[in-house]
């Protein structure tokens, strides 16, 4: 039995785990408001609220209900477009009518449920924040700017929210529903259900984290597929550091990775390296450990953590087993794995202040977009300035994700100088093998990934590298 609260009422329901939310809440309860655009994640337009109890306070998060299984609704506060509707507009609504933010309509209840989601966010009131919660939501008609100038209201209109009494402030002044403030005392008999056991997991049940890719392979064996969910599972939810490397569960999801101060701190850039790995509801959804199992060539955080020599830990019914990320792939979706296995961490050695990293990526659009090609780059060089550790990833050259082991050999012992860097490339050159397809021809990425290479040392050494001697013939 699936129970949560849709909206205002209490759900028990024994349709097939595997049914998308959005099939279950247009066609089962007859809420018609959620659309059903591209049923990839990538349009918004299906965008529902997915709240959580934690500690007795709750979490909103945007989400694509078109991926998101009845399974991971579970325990939770499901709110779709009719469960933010007030008896007059709402200030987001009025916004966005104000300020000519809607023409066809039918991307609209997105941008409202985004935008909601970012007044119940416990984030900053900036118009970058407001801007950055409807990453995932696209519209055909408005051009934008009506709607980046109601993003802009909409934060003025939260400057005086009280962050310790969030939900009685945004009742009070019409943000959402009075029925919120009763939600976190509803879900407490639910909670515990929440949470079960991945030991209870069914006989050929399918591990799923938060689903963003499967559901979009396989949509229609999913429905009737036994779950095991992972996503919640409160002992796959941490990130530690411990005597030198730092530790990660395998349902922490990448915006959970961004917004983690360890992260932050290890990273200093990470924020923006995160912007550029999909949107905000895929970011809450999606799992580093589903990353991992994807086996995409071009998984963003699969090339992230390949160029931090990253390890995994396998666990089999509590039994274990660790390999390096590098070896994890054996060919183009095949992995060294069982199926009864699933990635209970990932961990790394932590780089030192005095060493260098950084993600790069190239895609037809800057956000809610696959990479054409992406690359990873770590380094360590002593003081005479020789390179005495390197390794290097790159995505969408080959028909797994790359962790280039003869680059990096090409790269240690030696100086950072531009006929080094040179001769390292016509090294990388021969480890790849990307092929043409929609997203450009082999040569097309084989330029792409030299100019990525190069840009991870322009952006180390911007003092001692220059392009111009870089690109020379």
């Amino acid at each position: 039995m699936i129970r949560f609260i849709l909206n205002q009422h209490t759900i028990e329901t024994t349709h097939p785990e595997g049914l998308t939310v959005l099939d279950f809440v247009r066609y089962q309860q007859h809420l018609t408001g959620t659309k059903i655009g591209c049923r990839e994640g990538d349009c918004g337009a299906c965008t529902i609220l997915v709240g959580t109890l934690k500690d007795t306070q709750m979490t909103y998060q945007s989400m694509t209900s078109c991926l998101m299984p009845l399974k991971n609704a579970h325990g939770k506060h499901i709110v779709t477009i009719e469960g933010i509707n007030c008896e007059h507009l709402t200030p987001i609504q009025q916004a966005i009518v104000e300020e000519g933010g809607t023409q066809c309509g039918f991307c609209t209840v997105g941008f409202v449920v985004s935008l909601t989601g970012f007044s119940l966010s416990q984030k900053s009131a900036t118009y970058e924040n407001a801007i950055a919660s409807i990453d995932g939501n696209i519209c055909r008609c408005t051009g934008y700017k009506s709607l980046e100038r109601a993003a802009d209201r909409i934060t003025q209109s939260l400057q005086h929210k009280n962050q310790n009494q969030s939900l009685e402030w945004l009742t009070t002044k019409g943000f959402i529903p009075k029925y919120f403030e009763q939600i976190p005392q509803r879900l407490l008999a639910l909670y515990q259900q929440a949470n079960g056991s991945l030991q209870q997991a069914q006989q050929k049940a399918v591990y799923v984290g938060g689903g963003t890719d499967l559901f979009v392979q396989r949509p229609e064996a999913m429905v009737h597929t036994p779950i095991t969910p992972l996503l919640d599972q409160g002992t796959l939810k941490y990130i530690y550091a411990e005597e030198g490397n730092c530790y990660i569960g395998g349902a922490v999801t990448a915006e959970e990775l961004q917004d983690n101060a360890l992260m932050q701190q290890i990273f200093p850039d990470i924020r923006a390296y995160m912007k550029l790995v999909s949107s905000t509801p895929i970011r809450n959804m999606g799992t580093i450990a589903g990353n991992f199992v994807n086996a995409s060539p071009i998984g963003d955080l699969t090339n992230f953590f390949l160029a931090l020599d990253s390890y995994i830990v396998l666990n089999d019914s509590g039994k274990r087993r660790e390999l390096p990320l590098k070896t994890f792939y054996l060919g183009y979706k095949k992995l060294d794995k069982t199926a009864t296995e699933y990635i209970e961490a990932i961990y790394f050695k932590i780089p030192q202040p005095t060493d260098y990293f950084n993600f790069e990526k190239v895609c037809k659009r800057t956000h809610l977009d696959i990479a054409s090609v992406n690359s990873s780059c770590f380094l360590q060089v002593n003081e005479d300035g020789i390179i005495t550790q390197a390794h290097i990833s790159a995505g969408g050259v080959g028909p797994i994700p790359m962790y280039l082991e003869q680059t990096r050999k090409a790269l240690i012992g030696q100086k950072v100088h531009a006929d080094r860097l040179q001769h390292a490339n016509k090294i990388l050159q021969s480890e790849i093998s990307p092929i043409s397809d929609a997203r450009g021809s082999a040569a097309y990425k084989r330029l792409l990934l030299r100019q990525l290479f190069y840009a991870h040392f322009l952006t180390f050494f911007p003092n001692k590298i220059n392009l111009k001697a870089l690109i020379a013939v």
